[in-house]
């Protein structure tokens, strides 16, 4: 269920003292210093702004990477390349691999969530092929955006760095490839496991909504902990994240880039944005750079 539980929107807060979504890199052999930021692709552009030192830092850094290179999102290959990743084996639909009344349940969710459903059949042309993985992914996105005003595609949160780097002539890297982020998010799971979280979804509504209130809360007030321990919350059934699946879609991913980072880090200081729930923890990014031998330190101005 964490895979749903990246919603946030802008909350007004006051910040607490240890309470930053960018760190300064430094020490080991490092000859200047390195930044990460934590990052929010729905959260709004403006909250920039709001995270100490972030100017200074995109300042004194000569590249930005961030989990994959944002642009290379936009190509005519890799949107084709995401349309067959979201799209169910060849002949199967969703009506065939749900139950008539798993069918109905999750119908009853959309038509509370979009005003329509899977009886109206240009939505069943379109998303009735989708995987249970890729249909969840945006209902939980389109449900953060009915909530919410201000989105603007054109203009993310986590595009702004990249977008800043290019135009001061900097160079923009990816931690990840685009073909690797589709396999972890539409693939890498068993449709029956992805079934089973799409109903999570359908039948858990106030547990998500209450989770995706923490998160958003805890991301808007720069509070790393917070969005651990709201995305670490259990309903103690088989909705909960099992630890193959936290180290596929979280853990691994962040022992994977601390190995890369250094390299980066030596040959030129780099802003690294990325997500901020990857951040905190035993396992998360800054934690593990520390046990590198790095000094991490939340940056306050």
């Amino acid at each position: 269920m964490k895979r749903l539980f990246f919603a946030l929107m802008l909350m007004g807060a006051t910040l607490c003292a240890s309470a930053q979504l960018l760190y300064r890199i430094s020490g080991k052999d490092l000859p200047t210093p390195s930044y990460v930021v934590g990052t929010y692709h729905l959260a709004n552009v403006a909250f920039v702004d709001s995270i100490p030192g972030i100017r200074q830092a995109m300042a004194d850094c000569q590249q930005v990477y961030g989990e994959l290179i944002i642009d290379e999102m936009q190509s005519p290959d890799t949107l084709a390349m995401m349309q067959q990743a979201m799209l169910l084996p060849e002949g199967m639909t969703l009506d065939k691999l749900l139950t008539a009344d798993e069918m109905n349940r999750l119908n009853a969710y959309m038509k509370s969530l979009l005003g329509m459903d899977m009886t109206n059949p240009m939505i069943a042309q379109e998303m009735g092929k989708w995987t249970p993985s890729a249909l969840s992914t945006t209902l939980s996105s389109l449900s953060y955006l009915k909530k919410t005003s201000g989105f603007d595609p054109q203009n993310q949160f986590d595009n702004y760095f990249q977008k800043e780097a290019f135009k001061q002539g900097k160079n923009v890297g990816g931690l990840e490839t685009t073909l690797f982020q589709l396999n972890m998010l539409f693939k890498s799971q068993t449709l029956e496991r992805q079934k089973e979280l799409l109903m999570c979804q359908v039948d858990n509504v106030a547990f998500m909504d209450e989770m995706a209130d923490k998160v958003i809360q805890a991301f808007y007030t720069q509070d790393l902990n917070a969005i651990k321990e709201a995305m670490d919350a259990k309903l103690n059934n088989s909705c909960d994240s099992r630890p193959e699946e936290e180290d596929a879609l979280i853990y691994n991913r962040n022992a994977d880039w601390v190995k890369k980072m250094p390299a980066l880090m030596a040959k030129m200081p780099t802003l690294f944005a990325v997500g901020a729930a990857h951040l905190p923890g035993e396992k998360g990014v800054l934690n593990l750079l520390r046990q590198a031998g790095y000094k991490v330190e939340g940056v306050t101005k």
